[in-house]
């Protein structure tokens, strides 16, 4: 299988630069020149992905892992990365992979038909793109999304939703979920600790949630008194709800010290404080994350405040819906790609040597 694959998500600049136009960065790149995401770089006059084909590491996790609440809960997924990132986040929870240079970190291979089958193979009833960002990998991840289809596979993206229309448009044709990470709620945050803007994830969330009929979810890390204030909780919650509507869950995940990011780990309180927030400004389904907190990982019935879903970490301890989805104390239907019995994966985490036939 070719490492190097060309792409077509590109615009001749003049006799010596063409620009890169798959995210908001439009890296103008000379011949030999990589973008900032470091795997899509200019060969022979066009943009071409270096990294087609070749991966991190495959791993059957938890679906709620990723984090997805509402999407076929208890079931495993198959989940691989590549290497590279379009953002410059600070306080990146996956630096060894994002930050890498692609030769450090990518020891694997499988082509797209060999994904879908493993996926199958191991009974599982997705595949998802995840550690570092799957918009930077867009061809390889979506080859791999039509592979996928094609068995009756589902495909999940873990994305910042950094990219621009014509490729989003593209890319979410072929995908089932997706948990966006919106890092915080405003342009200055962006700017300074990720290197980029906030306008364009909200375009990508708009677009998911009114132009397609992928399931969303959305991760906020919490870093203290960078983005937990309560005056960004109220504003990024009052958000979600007048444009994306009470139903798409929102998960507070703890942050821990990472990469160039020396704080102190987020205190649970914070994340209880949040989602008291979302809760009361309407938000139906909210989520603590990266800490032990069961309360904040249950799923309740926005009608009648019954336990519908119990959580103890990654596994399913309580389910309390019937077979069509409605709460089993009120009748009142509950939100997301649910079935008529959750999965009984739990909490392993299985690696994945692949082997190409």
């Amino acid at each position: 299988m070719k490492d190097i694959v060309p792409t077509r998500y590109w615009q001749k600049v003049n006799d010596t630069h063409i620009q890169c136009t798959l995210c908001p960065r439009h890296c103008k790149l000379a011949e030999g020149q990589r973008g900032f995401c470091f795997v899509r770089a200019c060969q022979n006059g066009q943009i071409v992905l270096t990294t087609y084909g070749r991966s991190s590491g495959f791993c059957v996790d938890p679906i709620e892992k990723k984090p997805l609440y509402h999407f076929l809960p208890g079931t495993p997924i198959l989940s691989f990365g590549t290497a590279g990132c379009n953002l410059g986040c600070q306080f990146c929870q996956n630096w060894d992979i994002s930050k890498a240079n692609e030769t450090d970190v990518l020891a694997d291979t499988a082509s797209p038909e060999k994904i879908a089958m493993t996926a199958k193979n191991l009974k599982c009833r997705s595949v998802a793109f995840t550690y570092n960002e799957p918009h930077v990998f867009h061809e390889y991840a979506i080859d791999s999304a039509k592979e996928c289809r094609k068995l009756g596979i589902r495909t999940v993206a873990v994305t910042a939703g950094y990219v621009c229309k014509e490729p989003r448009i593209e890319f979410y044709e072929w995908i089932d979920a997706a948990n966006v990470d919106l890092k915080a709620f405003t342009d200055d945050f962006y700017q300074k600790y990720t290197a980029s803007h906030l306008a364009p994830v909200l375009e990508t969330l708009l677009y998911i949630k009114k132009e397609t009929k992928v399931w969303l979810e959305i991760t906020t890390l919490l870093i203290p008194s960078l983005n937990d204030s309560e005056k960004e909780i109220h504003a990024m919650t009052n958000w979600i709800l007048e444009n994306l509507g009470p139903d798409v869950p929102l998960h507070f995940t703890a942050f821990h010290p990472a990469w160039k990011v020396d704080f102190p780990p987020t205190p649970l309180a914070t994340l209880q404080k949040a989602r008291a927030i979302a809760l009361k400004n309407g938000l139906r389904y909210v989520y603590t994350g990266n800490v032990d907190n069961p309360e904040g990982e249950t799923t309740y019935c926005h009608a009648c405040n019954k336990k519908l879903i119990g959580r103890d970490g990654f596994e399913i301890t309580d389910w309390n819906l019937k077979e069509n989805g409605a709460c089993k104390s009120c009748g009142t239907m509950g939100s997301g790609i649910l079935e008529p019995q959750p999965g009984t994966w739990g909490s392993k985490r299985l690696p994945v040597r692949m082997k190409e036939d």
